[in-house]
């Protein structure tokens, strides 16, 4: 597949893999010197968390990683506090964000302290799922992937999940669920399921808040996460006057005040940057809530259509 050779293309970048040798070996120095990168990091002390159906934790805000390749971007969002990072097969990127976890892990993180979400991003039978289960294992480096999801409604969906259901009983996989499934996909899905998904990943945001899609999952613990949440700009979402009004009124920036807005739905948020800046201020959302007027003025933004021609 094109996605295939790109990534194999990237990971035979010889120069790149010189700048991320040298990358691993200034954070290693810096460790050996005796300052400690990531033990008794206090930045996530007040991140707010989840308990999916099975009884995991999983942190409501964490780093989308779709078009980044860079260990080193990965590595400066554990330094911010970041310790949910959301992969995928189709991302190519899987290599490169467990290269950052290892390299946290040897300067102080513990793996219990991290979340990892990776996907299943093509139409597979079960044993080709199995085997991509295994390949993302291997990708991650990682003993076990904290959540695993099916990346769209495919045909094979089932037999998929079934593969998932597996790997989870065998404990390679902590969590599994599915992405891009609309109500009436989730509501036929999991008809067929003996362990009910644990999260639902979709397209959520102001302009489209996915509020009948999580009143339908309800019943079966099924948590919403949002993947573009400031819809990449679309529809003036930066500009818009009430956002601004509210982010004004706490001192906060429109993309703060949105990502409040959904976590207090209790909705999962994966906002992605390669900006220092931007993943501080994304991060900077736990010392602020919305009143209910405030509340309310957001949900009546809502659209209830996708605001991308790939939508579901």
């Amino acid at each position: 597949m094109q996605q295939q050779s790109f990534t194999q293309n990237l990971r035979k970048n010889e120069g790149r893999r010189d700048f991320l040798k040298k990358s691993l070996q200034l954070t290693g120095a810096l460790a050996m010197s005796g300052i400690p990168l990531f033990a008794n990091n206090t930045k996530g002390t007040n991140m707010q968390y989840l308990t999916l159906n099975n009884g995991i934790k999983m942190p409501i805000l964490g780093f989308g990683t779709y078009g980044i390749h860079s260990t080193k971007t990965f590595l400066e969002a554990l330094e911010v506090g970041y310790r949910l990072f959301d992969t995928a097969q189709m991302y190519g990127n899987e290599k490169e964000v467990g290269e950052a976890c290892k390299e946290a892990m040897r300067n102080g993180l513990s793996r219990e302290e991290l979340f990892i979400t990776t996907k299943l991003s093509s139409n597979m039978s079960k044993a080709q799922a199995k085997q991509g289960i295994d390949s993302s294992l291997k990708a991650l480096d990682l003993d076990y992937i904290d959540l695993f999801l099916i990346h769209e409604p495919y045909s094979q969906s089932k037999a998929m999940y079934e593969a998932l259901e597996e790997a989870y009983k065998e404990g390679k996989i902590k969590s599994i669920g599915i992405s891009n499934f609309t109500a009436k996909t989730y509501l036929d899905f999991i008809k067929t399921c003996n362990i009910a998904p644990a999260v639902n990943q979709c397209e959520t945001h102001i302009f489209y808040q996915q509020k009948s899609l999580q009143e339908a999952m309800k019943p079966y613990g099924t948590i919403l996460e949002s993947w573009s949440p400031f819809i990449s700009g679309k529809g003036g979402f930066f500009d818009h006057p009430t956002l601004q009004k509210l982010a004004r009124a706490h001192n906060k920036s429109v993309a703060q005040v949105v990502l409040r807005y959904l976590i207090e739905r209790n909705i999962i948020v994966i906002p992605k940057t390669s900006n220092r800046k931007h993943m501080e201020d994304n991060f900077n959302v736990f010392d602020f809530t919305l009143n209910a007027t405030e509340m309310n003025e957001i949900a009546l933004l809502d659209k209830n259509k996708t605001q991308f021609s790939w939508g579901y």
